[in-house]
């Protein structure tokens, strides 16, 4: 039978106050709606709960029926009364550190699912580099953190994120499906030292190759700029695909190595509310969502 809330709190309502009227002002409502609100629960019952009368009464199935819709609204303002303390409770401030690319590729993104979904709590974003966000996040100056593979930590996993190569849309590879990392030993390497150094060597040792960037750039944009000059090639993480110009190209590369993106809380301390909420928030995550799209 589909009975529902609103049904429940006009026969009550009514029966407390002795009628219709009195009824619908105690819940703000016109006295046609509570007087439809009980005949629909009556229909529904396939019998009277209400003699009409000044005041009304309750006949012998409204009498039988009347501490039951009690106990049903008690239970479903429970319910609202501890969905109330739990957004209370994960409520508050937590402080994010994070890597440029992750901040401008994919933060934008999720502030705005954890605005949504999240509401209670307040993100502040600390923009590092993978080491001084790993110390943050030790120190506490950092609440949470996102890191790439990181070796101990527990979280959430937000992405799978591969190493590309980042080349001028003339240069010659720039229209391949993949190349190998030796087909870039003929062009000076512009390399971010944030956090990608240890996977691209990883991706130069599997192959045998050797590494020797030519330069080391911090900051992402400079770097970008400099491949638009056509000083070089680079490899960065797809995470960084929304900031690539359209002059640039991001093309797959041989060996494959992708990292792993996690949402960390420290090891050595509890995690906060807060915390545990945008961590849990996580598993309803798309990929769609992370896109923009």
């Amino acid at each position: 039978m589909a009975l529902n809330f609103p049904q429940l709190r006009a026969f009550v309502a009514v029966v407390e106050a002795g009628g219709f009227g009195a009824a619908a002002t105690d819940l703000g409502l016109s006295q046609s709606a509570v007087s439809h609100a009980v005949a629909s629960l009556e229909r529904i019952l396939a019998a009277p709960l209400l003699v009409r009368t000044a005041p009304v009464r309750t006949t012998a199935l409204g009498e039988s029926v009347l501490p039951h819709a009690r106990l049903a609204l008690a239970a479903t303002e429970a319910i609202c009364d501890t969905a109330a303390e739990h957004e209370q409770a994960t409520g508050g401030t937590v402080r994010l550190a994070s890597t440029p690319t992750v901040c401008q590729g994919l933060l934008p993104a999720l502030l705005r699912y954890w605005s949504e979904h999240v509401p209670g709590v307040c993100v502040r974003v600390f923009g590092g580099s993978s080491a001084e966000a790993e110390s943050w996040l030790e120190n506490g100056t950092a609440d949470a953190a996102i890191l790439a593979d990181p070796p101990s930590r527990t979280g959430a996993l937000l992405a799978t994120d591969p190493l590309l190569a980042l080349l001028h849309e003339d240069h010659p590879l720039a229209r391949e499906g993949t190349l190998h990392v030796t087909d870039l030993e003929d062009d000076p390497l512009i390399l971010s030292p944030n956090g990608c150094e240890r996977d691209i060597r990883k991706i130069y040792r599997a192959a045998g190759a050797g590494f020797s960037p030519s330069h080391r750039i911090r900051d992402l944009g400079t770097l970008i700029s400099m491949v638009q000059a056509g000083m070089g090639v680079s490899i960065l993480p797809g995470i960084a695909r929304p900031l690539v110009p359209a002059d640039l190209v991001l093309v797959p590369i041989e060996p494959h190595h992708s990292r792993r993106l996690v949402l960390c809380g420290p090891d050595e301390r509890p995690w906060s509310p807060a915390v545990r909420a945008l961590v849990d928030s996580v598993d309803r995550l798309t990929p769609a969502v992370l896109s923009g799209a």
